[in-house]
Order: C-alpha cells, then sequence, then structure tokens
C-alpha cells in the first residue's frame, strides 16, 4: 500500500530537521491539537523512533476558553495514542499589557515551552505553522507597512524552535490526519472575526485567490523565503557595526546598513519590538542626517536617544515627577 502523499510530505519536512540530531536525543513538540500540530506529532514519532530519538508532546493550555483544561487532557490522551513517549501539559496566564491577546498568547507560549525543553533537555521545539501561516503572517505585514523584516515573515528556526511544515499547507496536514484516523480539534478562535488572522484566512486570502487566480498564497510564502536570505545577510553586516554608534561612523554608512544598526541599539537599549516603529528609527536617524540641535528623541521604553559629543546615546526617559 502506497503512503498517503500528505502523510509523506509532513514526513519529509519533518525529516529534514531531525536529520542534526544523535541518536538519544530528545524533540519537544508543540501540540494545539489542529491538524497542523497533531500531524506534525504524528510524523515526528514515525521519524523520530526510526532515528532513536525521543519524542515529547507539550500542550500549552491558555485559558482562553471555556473548557480549555479539558481540552489540554483531550490532547495529551491524543498525543499518548500517537505514540509520543512522555507527555506534558502547562496553563499559562496570558496577560495582553498593550501587545493584544494573540501576541500576549504567543509570548507566553513560547516561553513555556523553552522551559519544557530545558527541563527534558531537548535541543529542538517544532512548530507546527504551515504554508498558509506565513502566507497569512506576510500579508498581514503588508497591511501594516512593516518593512522587510514582517514581509520576511517567519523564520524557519531560531533558537531551539524549529517550523518543519513552511512548505506543507493546511489542507495537506488535514489530509495527513484523515489518512491516518487522527481526529482534530477545530478552534473557534480561526473562525472569529474580532481577530485580524482569522479574517485574512476566512476572508481576505480567498478573496484574493478568488479575483487574482490560484496561488497568491504560494507566492506570498515564496516571497517571505527569498526576502529572509536578504534580511538575514543585512542583519548580519548590521551586527559588524553595532558596537560604534559615533556620528563619523554612522553617517558613513549604507542606509540600510545604518537604520538597521540604529534600531539594533534601540532595542538593545530596552525599547520594546512590538512598540518601536519605523517612524521611530527615522527620527534617531535624523539626528545624523538632518542634525538642527535637537534635544533628543522620544522612544517607547520610555527612552530617549540623544546625539551627545558626537555619538548617538539611548538613555532612560527622564519621566516627569
Amino acid at each position: 500500500m502506497s503512503l498517503d502523499p500528505a502523510v509523506a510530505a509532513v514526513r519529509r519536512g519533518v525529516r529534514a530537521v531531525l536529520e542534526p540530531l544523535d541518536p538519544g536525543a530528545g524533540v519537544l513538540v508543540a501540540c494545539s491539537g489542529g491538524a497542523d500540530s497533531l500531524s506534525l506529532l504524528a510524523a515526528t514519532v514515525f521519524e523520530g523512533h526510526a532515528r532513536g530519538l525521543r519524542v515529547l508532546g507539550a500542550t500549552v493550555d491558555h485559558g482562553l476558553q471555556d473548557g480549555s483544561a479539558d481540552l489540554a487532557q483531550r490532547v495529551v490522551g491524543q498525543m499518548v495514542a500517537l505514540g509520543a513517549d512522555e507527555t506534558v501539559s502547562s496553563r499559562v496566564s496570558v496577560e495582553a499589557a498593550g501587545l493584544g491577546v494573540e501576541a500576549a498568547a504567543r509570548e507566553a507560549r513560547y516561553a513555556v515551552l523553552g522551559q519544557m525543553a530545558d527541563h527534558f533537555d531537548t535541543p529542538l521545539v517544532l512548530l507546527g505553522h504551515t504554508r498558509d501561516d506565513q502566507a497569512e503572517t506576510v500579508l498581514m505585514g503588508l497591511a501594516r507597512g512593516s518593512g522587510g523584516r514582517s514581509i520576511a515573515g517567519m523564520r524557519r528556526g531560531f533558537d531551539r524552535f524549529r517550523r518543519p511544515l513552511l512548505d506543507v499547507t493546511r489542507a495537506q496536514t488535514e489530509a495527513a490526519c484523515a489518512a491516518e484516523g487522527i481526529a482534530p480539534w477545530q478552534d473557534p478562535f480561526n473562525d472569529d472575526p474580532r481577530f485580524t488572522r482569522s479574517r485574512v484566512r476566512t476572508t481576505v486570502l480567498p478573496m484574493l485567490e478568488q479575483e487574482l487566480g490560484p496561488g497568491v498564497g504560494a507566492a506570498l510564502a515564496r516571497t517571505a523565503d527569498q526576502l529572509r536570505v536578504d534580511m538575514e545577510y543585512l542583519d548580519t553586516v548590521a551586527d559588524r557595526h553595532a558596537s560604534d554608534l559615533s556620528v563619523e561612523t554612522l553617517i558613513d554608512l549604507p542606509v540600510a546598513i545604518r537604520r538597521r544598526v540604529l534600531h539594533r541599539a534601540a532595542l538593545a537599549a530596552g525599547a520594546p519590538a512590538a512598540d518601536l516603529t519605523h517612524e521611530h528609527v527615522l527620527a534617531v536617524d535624523s539626528l545624523l542626517t538632518h542634525w538642527r540641535g535637537q534635544k533628543w528623541i522620544d522612544l517607547p521604553g520610555p527612552l530617549r536617544a540623544v546625539r551627545r559629543d558626537g555619538v548617538v546615546v539611548f538613555e532612560p526617559a527622564q519621566l516627569p515627577g
């Protein structure tokens, strides 16, 4: 009997990520109970056990929906049934604090997954984002005018996290689950119009596919891959200049590199990434290009950027009172 094509596609993505691991190593799979993460776990169990790896299934209860604790227990049962060597479930507290529910939940989830990986000494954490998720991310970045960094989409890997399914569609993960007899959970938040990503998923992308023809999602994801290579190179070059914020040095750098250096310096000084905008960076850049004796540039943090003695300095803002 031939292997189902969707199952093969998911396993192929996982196989490439597991290749560097030595036998006996562990890999943690983040599992929400949806088709993406359940197909990912099933593929990781198959490929991982063939390589002598320990496969751990992890689910995170954000406590944002009624019955979330029961769902977490259901997911634990599914992870056991799919052959995970160990399972772990954790409930987190989601505090938006200006980030928005989606961003706050994501930060809380990544933090606890990192803690789980530390506890079980696993070098990799696998996430179930698909090509469709990538297309949605790129489209939202375009709509916000967030620049190349946002349009480059989600990274295939960072720190210990990996995304093996960025070349796999959501439909393929659903088909893989159907082929293996796995019953995924349908998250009602995915169709909730209160959330931007849900509107992009259910309304905007289907409309673009209808009006522009099929393949829009694939083209957006392909654009992210192409742009990310350029972004990572420019970031690498910027890192070489990060230690020297003198006006004399910065003013001679290409604009793309100079503004990256300033952006990274502001982040290093404590500016929240979610609040530091392109306009902030342009304002700091004006301390170099349009210097008229400005006192300082206010930045989130709260911070301020000051040109002092021929150097751009980032320092805590002096709040009133």
